[in-house]
């Protein structure tokens, strides 16, 4: 299913993993991804003008997986039979790679940056005289 549905759909398995671990750095990092993994869907239902915690729960509380909710047309439906899918690879790659980025940041004891240059305000072009 596609619209953000598979990553707020994978917070049960995170969550278990979260419960599972005894490790505080590792709880964490897991507690950052499943805050992470239903900001599309809120995101795309709140760009529609509805409440995203509704929508989430509602998605959530469904167990057909590829229940979810179409914001063009305003409805719930089998998000497979509307064509509105999300690759599995560019998702997985998504999550692997923010994942891998955000271990990196957590052990890296420093960082190194460009300082950006203070360039000056452009000023301001002559106005022609009527």
């Amino acid at each position: 299913a596609g619209g953000g549905v598979v990553l707020a759909r994978a917070k049960k398995s995170v969550q278990e993993l979260f419960d599972s671990t005894e490790n505080p750095d590792i709880k964490i990092g897991v507690k950052v991804v499943l805050k992470a993994l239903d900001t599309p869907i809120r995101q795309i239902v709140e760009n529609a003008g509805l409440d995203g915690a509704v929508v989430v729960d509602k998605i959530l509380h469904n167990d057909d997986d590829a229940f979810g909710y179409d914001a063009l047309n305003d409805t719930y439906t089998d998000m497979f039979k509307v064509g509105i899918i999300d690759p599995a690879k560019v998702t997985r790659s998504a999550l692997q790679n923010a994942a891998s980025i955000a271990a990196i940041l957590l052990t890296t004891e420093a960082a190194l940056t460009e300082k950006p240059e203070e360039k000056p305000q452009a000023p301001m072009p002559q106005m022609p005289e009527y």
